[in-house]
Formats: structure tokens, sequence, C-alpha cells
């Protein structure tokens, strides 16, 4: 199963390949946030996104993604699965 989970921002770590560096439940990980730059404004460090296969999907506010991850901890073995295949990615 591949869930769009939340992840915050930390820091933009390569602009011109718009890769950011983003805390998930603890791991941290770059994912791509090129695609939420289509508005002009793009994310930054302090925003929350939703993730999906190693690209920032959309954004949302902390409290929707709170709501979010209780709701996916919830789920118990998917969402245990789909951060531990977070951590075994890698993106540079």
């Amino acid at each position: 199963m591949c869930l769009a989970i939340p992840g915050q921002i930390l820091e933009i770590v390569d602009a011109a390949n718009r890769l950011a560096k983003v805390d998930v439940a603890g791991v941290r990980r770059n994912v791509n946030i090129g695609l939420l730059d289509s508005d002009g404004d793009g994310v930054g460090p302090g925003d929350w996104v939703l993730i999906h296969v190693g690209f920032a999907i959309s954004q949302v506010d902390e409290e929707e993604a709170r709501a979010t991850r209780n709701l996916l901890e919830r789920m118990g073995a998917d969402y245990e699965q789909e951060l531990e295949e977070l951590k075994a990615s890698v993106i540079e």
C-alpha cells in the first residue's frame, strides 16, 4: 500500500533541483518539492506537506498534518510499513 504521509520541511537542501529535507514522524529524508511550485510561491522550511513516493504532492496546515498522522497511526501495520520504506529510501 502506498500512502501520502505528512511531513514538515526542515530545510531546502538543493534549490536548483527542488529538494528539501523533511521530518516524517522522526524520519528525515530528502523529497522533491517541485510539484508545489506551480502557484509561484512554493513551500519552505516550517511548511507541512503530504509526501508520496518521494514527492511533496500537497501543502497542508499543521492541524491537518497532525490529524492525518493520527489517522494513519491507527492503521497500524500499513503505516509502519510505509515508514520503514521511507527510512530505506534515498533521494540525493
